[in-house]
Order: C-alpha cells, then structure tokens, then sequence
C-alpha cells in the first residue's frame, strides 16, 4: 500500500465563526485585576495530531501543546535548538539527534528519544493515513511502512535508532543538508506513550511537551481552550494564564468582533478591510511577510490539459494584479516563481513571459494548442468567499480572453475538498493553497511538485535535479539545482503561481507582546495590559 504526500492546505479553511456569543478577556465585575487570558480567532482544526495535519490552524494550536526539535529564526530563517540540544552529522546521510534532558509531557511522561522514534514511527506508518507521513520518506525503512502492494512487514522505520533516553541516531536513504531545518515542522514533534492506546482518542485530546496545555475538552466549531502548563521546562515560558482559541465561521464575522472587542487576537484581517483596519488600529494592525501562495492547478491525468502550452496560455491570460487589487485591495503579492519570497533561492521573475499577463500572446498559444472545447469546471472549496471572489474574475477573464464560454465552478465543501484533490476526481483547474512548513525551496517543488503530486505531473529531469540539489553539501549549494527543477516545472506548467499572501494581524489594545511571524503565532510571548 502505497502512500502519498496529502498536504492539506493550510488556509485552505478561513478563520471561521463563533457559535457562541461569549466576548474576549474581561476584567472582573467591580474593576478588580484584568484577567491575564486572552483570545484568539482560529478556524476549526481538522486534527490534533502533530502527524496527522497540515492546517495552519491546527498547527496554531499544536504549536502551543508541542515542541518540535527545532524551530525557526524569524531573523536569520535558519534552525535552533528546542526541544533538542543538538543535530549533527558528518556526511550529512546519518545524523545525531540529542535532546535536552529532564523533559516532560503534561501527563507528566518524560520526554525521551523514544517518544520522537514513536511519533516519527506512527506518521511514517501507512495504514495509519496520516497526512504527514511523506515527510519521513527519507528515512531508511520508509519503504517497508508503506509498500507498493500489500501490507507493512513492520511498523518501525529501520532508519530509527534510539541510543539512549536522550539519542537518536536517524540514517536517511541519501544525504540532505537541510534535514535539520525539516525537524522544525510539526510532524517531527514527540508524542506520549499514552497515546498509542487510543489515537482517536488522543486526536481529541492531545498531550504534549509544550508550554500550554488543553483545558477540558475540544468544543468542536466553537473554541478551545488552553492553559499555562505546569510541567513544561522549555524556553517559551508563558506570559498568559490562559488562552481561548474562538472558532468562527468567516474572517468577516471575526475582524467585527476583533473591533467590537470580542476577541483580542486575529492573524488573518480580511485584506478588503485592510484600509480599515490601519485606520482603526494604528501599530496594532502589522502586515509581514508569510510563506503561504495561491495557484492554480490542472489534473494533467485528464488529456484536455496534457498541452503545457495550453496550460500557459491560461496563465498568460490571467491579470493577477487586477484580482489581488479587487479581491485583496492589493493586500497581496502577484507572483512570478513558485517559490515565496522569504525562501532562500526564490527569484522575482522565474516565470517570465508565462506568467505575465498578455491577453493577446495568450489567444494565440491557445489557438496553437487547440483551443478546449465542452465545459470547464473551476474547482475551489466553500471556506472562504474570496475563493468564489477570484475564480469568478479568472471565469471571466478567460472567457473575454480565451473566448471559452462554458464554464462552470464547482464549489466543494471546505471538510472535503482536500480529499476530493487527493482521490482526482477533479475534471478542471483548481484551487491549490501552499503554507510554508519551513523556509526552503526543497519544502515547495518536492512536496507540490515531486512524486505522487496532485495534478499527476511527472516529470524525470525534475525529479532528478531535486534528488541532486537535497544531496548537495550545503543549502548554498542546493540553490542553483533548486532553481534549475524550478525552470523545469515552470517550463511545463502543470500548475500556475498567482500570489504571495502576506500576514495581516490585528490585535486590542489589552494585548501586549504580541510576535506573530511566519513560523509561529507566538502565543506564549502574549500577555494582557494590567492596571
């Protein structure tokens, strides 16, 4: 049984409505001392495991309950040291993992080298189906977790070697210089041995090693709500007793209770309330730069959209700039690479002629390849009305552009459209949603690009040229064969980049401390104003 990369798209889901009508953080009745909690605008979570989400907003939760081995420097964008104390290697294939000693789960478990080897274990395992799981396919024993036919031998990746409490010894099938910046991803954090007892169970309620812990219960499609944990001994101390993650039903519905004062904290302003919110706020409202991109994609399984230079002819007729400025009031970035700009090796205009907007190159290409005939389905999910919003401006521009006069959206419910990409039932270009799990070229073309990706594009220069640039001796070094299977992909455009998002967050004025950066919502450095 062979499993495939399924990487939920994080933002794939806009932060979403409260079913309760319950405010932010209060003070006591009487003008007593502020309560030091606070809340937060998040969407609902699709899972509480770290190796079973990709979801940006889940991630914002586990974020808060684990500690991954690492984490990123939002200056530098290179790795440190978290729940690790460090990450070595000599020829970059077999690497030493060491952890920081007298870590504790909030069960009060230690945290050992076994506890990650489990976790790893357990994602890496394909009947398990967790989303994650192809971010271990360079551990030696991958393979044997996830066969071609038939089920595991094992369920232990060989590649996993526990030395002692605080040693892991990981061999990876191939050198990869930047395996150490992976192991800040979520999918690397540990996980209790109490947990294996009953995943499902632990999917609702998660025990990990970080600073905050769940307090009761995971209260679906209204909040969850966390408290300082007592057992935690890490660096990210909590200023905050307690945080409320309110879940809502549209970003919309959110930035009214942000101004209301209903919730505290939200990093996702809708960017057509940008103006206003700069107004409203002042320096509590902070743009920065994210990781995150839009595309769109074609099923290059269907034989209507096997022509590259069909596929670049629908580029060519799609003005990104007009969208972002109606869609996003110019909250965001057109691309040109499939790569965002804060990645090492990203280049502004990688794309060139396909992606610039051209309307009369583009009948022509068009033409060229054929033309299409019949009905063109437009795919995107329910979650967020700017989806609708710029399919709507990309039907028409094609229409007016292309002359393709039938076409149609097929507007999927947010639960299910992931699944519905995963299993191609897709018949047309669809919406396609990347959040950066870690600032390298590798965590874009090879998981959006490489083997078993969505739109069926194969492609072996590809595929040999990302091999070579994850085998190189240094990110530096890896850059030029990144940019090179970058062409490639470019070249043949299976799917088109459009923009860049950037972080908009905002915030009232009883917060203090708030760093949200493209790596983490930081809410441990998040406290409440007193007096």
């Amino acid at each position: 049984m062979r499993v495939t990369r399924s990487r939920a798209a994080a933002l794939a889901v806009a932060a979403i409505m409260l079913s309760g009508g319950c405010g932010g953080g209060s003070s006591p009745a009487g003008g007593g001392k502020e309560a030091n909690a606070f809340s937060v605008a998040l969407t609902e979570p699709d899972h509480l495991t770290p190796g079973n989400t990709s979801s940006d907003y889940s991630i914002t939760v586990l974020d808060a309950l684990f500690e991954t081995p690492v984490s990123i420097d939002a200056a530098s964008g290179k790795p440190v040291m978290r729940a690790a104390e460090s990450v070595n290697s000599t020829d970059q294939k077999v690497w030493t993992i060491k952890f920081k000693p007298g870590q504790k789960f909030s069960n009060g478990e230690p945290v050992t080298a076994q506890s990650f080897a489990d976790s790893w274990n357990a994602t890496a395992y394909g009947p398990n189906g967790w989303t994650n799981n192809y971010y271990f396919a360079n551990i030696e024993g991958y393979d044997k977790l996830n066969p071609e036919k038939g089920d595991p031998s094992t369920d232990k990746m060989s590649g996993l070697k526990v030395v002692d409490d605080t040693t892991l010894e990981v061999t990876l099938t191939a050198p990869f210089s930047q395996f150490p910046i992976t192991l800040a991803y979520i999918a690397f954090a540990p996980m209790p041995k109490a947990a294996f007892t009953d995943l499902k169970a632990f999917d609702q309620a998660p025990v990990g090693n970080g600073p905050f812990v769940l307090d009761g219960t995971w209260e679906h499609n209204k909040q969850i709500k966390l408290k300082r944990s007592a057992s935690y001994a890490g660096e990210r101390k909590p200023k905050a007793d307690a945080v409320t993650l309110k879940i809502y039903a549209s970003r919309d519905t959110a930035w009214t209770d942000l101004r209301a004062g209903r919730v505290d904290l939200m990093t996702t302003v809708p960017p057509a309330s940008t103006g206003e919110a700069k107004k409203l706020l002042g320096d509590r409202f902070v743009q920065t730069p994210d990781g995150t991109m839009d595309y769109l994609g074609f099923p290059t399984f269907d034989k209507r959209f096997a022509n590259p230079d069909l596929r670049k002819a629908f580029s060519m007729a799609i003005d990104r700039q007009a969208i972002v400025d109606a869609v996003y009031d110019g909250a965001f970035k057109p691309m040109s690479s499939l790569l965002a700009p804060l990645v090492p090796g990203y280049r502004e205009n990688a794309c060139g002629e396909a992606c610039t907007y051209d309307p009369a190159k583009a009948k022509a290409l068009f033409d060229q390849a054929g033309g299409f005939s019949g009905t063109l389905n437009l795919w995107f999910s329910n979650a967020d009305p700017s989806y609708e919003q710029w399919m709507t401006a990309v039907a028409n521009q094609l229409k007016q552009n292309l002359g393709i006069s039938d076409i149609k959206f097929r507007k999927i419910p947010a639960a299910d459209y992931l699944s519905t990409l995963r299993q191609r039932k897709e018949d047309g270009p669809y919406r396609n949603n990347w959040v950066m799990d870690y600032p390298s070229p590798q965590d874009y073309l090879e998981y959006m690009w490489g083997a078993g990706n969505r739109m069926g594009w194969e492609n072996k220069e590809f595929d040999d040229l990302i091999k070579q640039a994850n085998s190189a001796p240094s990110l530096d070094a890896s850059l030029p064969l990144y940019q090179k299977a970058e062409d490639v992909a470019l070249a043949e455009m299976p799917m088109i980049p459009l923009w860049n998002w950037q972080n908009q967050i905002g915030f009232t004025s009883r917060l203090t401390g708030v760093n949200v950066t493209p790596y983490s919502k930081n809410l441990y450095t998040i406290s409440v104003k007193q007096g």
